[in-house]
Order: structure tokens, then C-alpha cells, then sequence
């Protein structure tokens, strides 16, 4: 199903990400146990990520498409532009057509480590990658965009920030997921801002479940989202307490939840990391 189809019927979504595992084994895993425990708490849609450069193409295409034959759930493909060619790119869109998918998030994705290796013929920025969906496949997929409570890295201001959101929603895309953020004013402020520029398109947050302090810190280098001190604080002391990070992030992740949904948040996108704790907990907690 078109997950703008769902939105219309549900006020509130609550869905997950998942990612393509580094291992056969750890594909395996994915496929035969987490996804299954995941499709036990009934999310509304899974999405399922990229890899750098797009080498885990066929395993995000493969991992959506048994989602939704396997368990019947709404999917989405995470798709990047950036490193391929407009050909490499048409050839990827006619799969993700043979597969039945028919959510996407269209993404520019992270230039590689030696810029050299970009393809000239390639479509540099996701509104040019949501144009040609549109142009090709008119009304066929649903298109969902990444949205960024602090700016994207690359963003002069805020201003320009929200501009180009704008521009990627009237090239086409249907809804937008947040990045991570762990300072609810920052979404609160983010939709106000863009609530003003006219878009009207459904925001739904993106929260990350506090599970490693270490890993924490260094997750939100690479994607450049700030750490509270608050976080800090609590998180610092017990570091090395495996036990007292998940109880605390659960915790944390709960009471973030629920500010957000009793503020207006159209529901919850959980960053998984292929984690069935706390998602489980906190999701049986925040959906009542």
C-alpha cells in the first residue's frame, strides 16, 4: 500500500528502520528473527537503508520485498542518487517496480571518501531524483524525503534549509522523516518553520534509541546531530554499564516519545539499528 494512503486513514504511524547486515549471518538473522519480531509489534511501515554508495542496493531491494510478502507490511526503499549514473538509477527504479515496492525515500546520499569516483551523468541533488520518478512513473510510488531539525550539514541557514525541502515537496515528494534529534524543541521549532513556508506535507520524527553511550557519540558525528548535555550527564557515569544504558535509554526514548505524540507528532520513526530492545518496550508503551 501507498503510505500516503495510510496516512489518510491513521492520524498517527509508528514504523521502523532496518538495515542491510554486514554478514551472511547476519543476514540470515535479520531475515529469520528480527524482522519476524518486529512484524509482531504491527508496524505501519518498515524502511529499510542504503549503503554507502550504494553497494547494499540489492539487499535493501531484496530485504523490502520479503517484508512485504513475508509479513504483509507496508515497506519502504531508501534510494540514493549521488553515485550512480541516470542510467544505473533507471535500472534500479524498473527493480523496485518488478518487486511490488512501492515506497521510496529519495535521497541525494553521502558523497564518497574520494569524490573522484562520482559519475558525471548523475543526478546531483534528490529533487532531480524525485523529477525523474515523477516524470517516469507519475503517481505509481510514494515518495518520502529525509527532512533536518538542525540543518542539513551542508545547509548555509536555516532559511535555505528549509527552501530546499520545499523544492524537493513540489518536485513531488509525499512525506518527510526527520534525522535523529534527542531535543524535542528542535523538531517542534523545525515544523514551525516549515508549517510557514507553506508545506502542509506530514513530518514524522526520527528517534534513536539510546542502547551504547560510546556508539551514541560517535553515530552523531557522522551524521552531525548535537548530544544535549543533559544526555551527557546521565549517560557519561555509566558508560560501561551495558544494563543501566538501555534501562536509561529507554526511558529517555519513552519520555521523548510521548512529549512528541501529546505535542501533535503524527507518530514515531524508530532507528532501529537492528535492535529489538528497547524498540519493543517503548513502542508498547508510547502506542497506547
Amino acid at each position: 500500500m501507498l503510505l500516503k494512503d495510510i496516512f489518510k486513514q491513521k492520524d498517527r504511524t509508528f514504523s521502523f528502520e532496518v538495515f542491510p547486515a554486514k554478514t551472511p549471518e547476519g543476514d540470515i538473522r535479520l531475515i529469520h528473527e528480527i524482522l519476524k519480531e518486529f512484524s509482531l509489534l504491527k508496524p505501519d511501515f518498515v524502511s529499510c537503508t542504503y549503503g554507502a554508495g550504494g553497494g547494499n542496493r540489492d539487499k535493501t531491494l531484496a530485504i523490502v520485498e520479503h517484508i512485504q510478502k513475508a509479513y504483509n507490511i507496508p515497506s519502504v526503499a531508501h534510494l540514493t542518487c549521488i553515485c550512480h549514473t541516470k542510467k544505473e538509477i533507471e535500472d534500479i527504479l524498473k527493480k523496485i517496480s518488478d518487486k511490488g515496492i512501492e515506497n521510496i525515500l529519495a535521497m541525494r546520499g553521502d558523497y564518497p571518501k574520494d569524490i573522484s569516483n562520482l559519475p558525471t551523468d548523475n543526478y546531483k541533488y534528490s529533487s532531480e531524483l524525485i523529477t525523474y520518478i515523477r516524470k517516469e512513473y507519475k503517481n505509481q510510488f510514494c515518495l518520502g524525503v529525509a527532512g533536518f531539525p538542525e540543518m542539513h550539514p551542508l545547509s548555509p541557514n536555516r532559511e535555505s534549509d528549509i527552501k530546499y525541502l520545499k523544492h524537493k515537496i513540489d518536485c513531488g515528494a509525499d512525506f518527510v522523516i526527520t534525522q535523529l534529534f534527542f531535543d524535542n524543541k528542535l523538531y517542534f521549532d523545525y515544523v514551525k518553520s516549515v508549517r510557514q513556508a507553506g508545506i502542509k506535507t506530514r513530518i514524522i520524527p526520527g528517534i534513536l534509541p539510546i542502547t551504547s553511550y560510546d556508539g551514541l557519540i560517535k553515530f552523531c558525528k557522522g551524521c552531525k546531530a548535537s548530544i544535549p548535555e543533559e544526555i551527557h550527564k546521565m549517560f557519561s557515569p555509566i558508560h560501561d554499564n551495558p544494563e543501566k544504558i538501555l534501562e536509561a535509554g529507554t526511558e529517555y526514548a519513552i519520555n521523548q516519545c510521548k512529549e512528541l505524540l501529546n505535542n501533535g507528532a503524527p507518530g514515531i520513526h524508530f532507528y532501529t539499528l537492528n535492535k529489538i530492545e528497547p524498540v519493543k518496550k517503548i513502542v508498547s508503551i508510547v502506542r497506547q
